[in-house]
């Protein structure tokens, strides 16, 4: 029987003393899944606990059948990538920034085919990253993310800073991967209908409680 994607077993989280994160216990499946809560439910924690951003201060976290700590740290960032909720690029171009990612991975990225699957004309590739719009850098982030070629996105609000017309193009841009690239992701949202919109399976958080 095939593992799930992610298993947390009896995981807490402390930050600054205190609890972020206490006794969680999921199975994460393949697909399209989500992680919902309010604000300070410790969403975003856990999302960084799949790829060791974090490590629980009790229980385990195993990602397809092996506990995350077995697992070469950045090999296991390069196939389960973050796509964080604030843009982070380098100074330099889109493409250099695509490029950069890549070269981490050992890829010989095609840009322009990046920018397409992240919903970006190819002839973003020669703009300066710094004069792109809110929502154009959250695509470039997805495009570098593509790059590495990963098995798994972990998607931190990815769209908690666009309007609304914005953030109907990148939901559909995250559908369509999920259709044509096969890629499995998790996404972290405060809104229970983006969460009913974009995934198969959730896992609501609350303070002081679970729900899958």
């Amino acid at each position: 029987m095939q593992p799930p994607l992610f298993e947390l077993r009896d995981v807490t989280l402390s930050r600054v003393g205190e609890a972020v994160l206490h006794g969680v216990s999921a199975d994460i499946p393949e697909g399209a899944a989500c992680i919902a809560g309010p604000s300070g439910s410790g969403k975003s924690s856990l999302l960084r606990l799949l790829d060791r951003l974090v490590d629980p201060a009790r229980g385990e976290v195993h990602y397809r059948g092996r506990d995350v700590r077995s697992y070469d740290v950045l090999a296991l960032r390069r196939t389960v990538s973050l796509v964080p909720q604030l843009p982070a690029l380098i100074e330099g171009t889109v493409a250099d920034n695509i490029e950069f990612a890549a070269r981490l991975a050992g890829r010989s990225p095609d840009v322009g085919f990046m920018l397409e699957h992240a919903g970006l004309d190819p002839s973003f590739a020669d703009r300066d990253a710094s004069r792109l719009s809110v929502g154009e850098q959250q695509r470039v982030m997805l495009a570098r993310s593509l790059a590495q070629e990963p098995e798994v996105l972990l998607l931190d609000e990815p769209t908690s800073a666009l309007d609304e017309q914005a953030r109907a193009s990148v939901e559909e841009t995250l559908l369509r991967l999920r259709r044509e690239l096969g890629l499995s992701y998790v996404l972290v949202t405060h809104d229970p209908e983006q969460a009913a919109r974009m995934s198969d399976w959730v896992l609501r958080l609350a303070l002081g409680g679970t729900r899958a």
